[in-house]
C-alpha cells in the first residue's frame, strides 16, 4: 500500500513544513498575551499547541484564538505553566503574564530548554533580570524582550540621526515615563472568598510575591501595576520602552548612568560619557516619546509616528504610519530561533535598560541623589539604597 503524507507535514501557503516549524506555547493570556499570540500566528513557521493562564476566562479565550487559527480543537490548556514547560514538543514560549512573573518564568523556561519572547518589563527587581542574563547564557537560549520599538521605523530613524552624527555630539536624552500611575508600597485589599482553583488559581497568580488574601481587584491592572510587589509603576511600565530607546541612541547597551538625582517630578541621570538622561512625564504627540539633543540639532518621536527634527531638512519628507506593532520584533525573534542568533532586545540589553528604571525608581523612593556602579551593579557606599536591588521570594519559588 502507498504511504500517504499529510499536507501539513510538507507545508503549504499558510504553514511551514514540520521541520521548519516553531512549535510554541503561551503563558499569560490577558489582552496583551492574546494580541501578541495573534501576531506570532501570522507567521507561517509558527504553530501554537498550548495555552496557559491561571484565570479560566483568559485560558478559554486563548484556546479559542489558537484553535480557530489551527482549524481544530487540539490546543491544550494549563493552569500551571510548569506543566506546559514539561512538554518536549514545544520549542519556544511567549510569556505575557503580569510583571511579577516575567523573570522567574523566563528562567524556568530556559531551564526547560525553551527559547522565549517575554513581554516587558523584564523584571521587578534589578537582581532578577541579572539572573535572567546568567541563565540565558548558561543554557544557550534565545531571549527577546518585548521592547519592540527598536524594530519600528520612526524610532530607528531617530536613533540613526544620533549614530550617524547628524545632530552633532549628543548631550541630553529624554525618556517619557507616562502619567496616571501612583506607586503604592503596602496596600493589601480586604479578603474575599477565594474562587475555586479552576476558576482562578490564586496562589499561582501571586507566584513569588508576598502572600495576601484574595480580592477580586488585586489581579486587575489598575491595582497591581502600581504596587511594588508586582510592578515598578510608571517608570518600569513606559520607561522600559523609552529608556531602552535612549540607551540605544547613546550606544550604552552595556552600561547605565553613574549618578541619579530628583528634580521636581523628574529623575535626571548622567552617564560616564557626560550625556544626561531625563525621565519625565508625557510629552510629544503620542505615547512612549523620546527626544535626543545634540550640539547641532535634535530629534523627537513617539508612537504617533511623527518625527520632528532640527535641522528640518534631515527628515527628507519621510512619513511614518504610527502605532507600535510588535510584528517586526516577533519576526526577528523567530529568525533568531532558526539561526540561533542574538536578537536586538536580548537579555543583556534588556537588563541594562530596566536596570536604569529600577535605579531611577529607587532614587525617587529615597527622594535624594544616588550613585551607581554599573560594573558591580551596586550603589556606591549606600547600603540603604542597596536594599531595594532585590526582593524577597515566597516559598517555594526561588531564582
Amino acid at each position: 500500500m502507498p504511504n500517504f503524507i499529510e499536507s501539513s507535514v510538507l507545508g503549504n501557503a499558510t504553514s511551514a513544513a514540520a521541520n521548519d516549524r516553531i512549535t510554541m506555547g503561551v503563558i499569560g493570556l490577558g489582552g496583551r498575551g492574546q494580541h501578541v499570540t495573534q501576531v506570532f500566528m501570522s507567521n507561517k513557521d509558527v504553530q501554537f499547541v498550548a495555552a496557559c493562564d491561571v484565570q479560566k476566562s483568559s485560558r478559554e479565550r486563548g484556546k479559542a484564538i489558537i484553535d480557530e487559527k489551527n482549524g481544530n480543537s487540539d490546543c491544550a490548556t494549563y493552569i500551571d505553566f510548569r506543566e506546559l514547560l514539561d512538554r518536549k514538543d514545544i520549542d519556544a514560549v511567549l510569556i505575557a503574564t503580569g510583571d511579577n512573573w516575567h523573570s522567574l518564568a523566563s528562567i524556568m523556561a530556559a531551564r526547560a530548554g525553551k527559547d522565549m519572547y517575554c513581554e516587558k518589563p523584564m523584571s521587578v527587581a534589578l537582581t532578577e533580570s541579572r539572573e535572567v542574563v546568567k541563565t540565558m547564557a548558561r543554557y544557550g537560549r534565545v531571549y527577546q524582550c518585548g521592547t519592540q520599538r527598536r524594530n519600528i521605523d520612526n524610532f530607528r530613524l531617530a536613533a540613526g540621526f544620533v549614530h550617524q552624527g547628524m545632530l552633532g555630539k549628543l548631550h541630553t536624552i529624554h525618556a517619557e515615563t507616562s502619567e496616571g500611575f501612583v506607586d503604592t508600597y503596602d496596600t493589601v485589599l480586604e479578603a474575599e472568598p477565594e474562587p475555586p482553583r479552576e476558576e482562578m488559581a490564586w496562589d499561582l497568580w501571586l507566584g513569588p510575591a508576598l502572600w495576601r488574601p484574595y480580592n477580586r481587584n488585586t489581579p486587575t491592572r489598575g491595582f497591581w501595576s502600581a504596587h511594588q510587589d508586582f510592578s515598578g509603576g510608571s517608570i518600569t511600565e513606559w520607561g522600559t520602552h523609552t529608556v531602552d530607546l535612549c540607551q540605544w541612541a547613546n550606544e550604552s547597551d552595556d552600561t547605565l548612568p553613574l549618578e541619579y538625582w530628583p528634580e521636581g517630578d523628574q529623575i535626571h541621570a548622567r552617564y560616564a560619557n557626560g550625556v544626561k538622561l531625563v525621565l519625565r512625564r508625557s510629552f510629544g504627540q503620542g505615547s512612549c516619546a523620546v527626544r535626543y539633543e545634540g550640539e547641532e540639532g535634535w530629534v523627537e518621536t513617539d508612537d504617533s509616528g511623527k518625527v520632528v527634527v532640527e535641522p528640518a531638512h534631515l527628515l527628507g519628507g519621510q512619513v511614518f504610519p504610527g502605532g507600535y506593532s510588535p510584528a517586526n520584533h516577533v519576526r526577528e525573534f523567530l529568525d533568531c530561533v532558526h539561526s540561533r542568533g542574538v536578537p536586538t532586545s536580548n537579555a543583556e540589553v534588556a537588563h541594562r535598560a530596566i536596570s536604569v528604571c529600577h535605579v531611577a525608581n529607587i532614587c525617587r523612593r529615597l527622594g535624594r541623589p544616588v550613585k551607581f556602579d554599573p560594573t558591580t551593579e551596586r550603589f556606591v557606599n549606600d547600603p540603604e539604597a542597596d536594599r531595594f536591588l532585590s526582593r524577597a521570594y515566597r516559598e517555594p519559588w526561588r531564582l
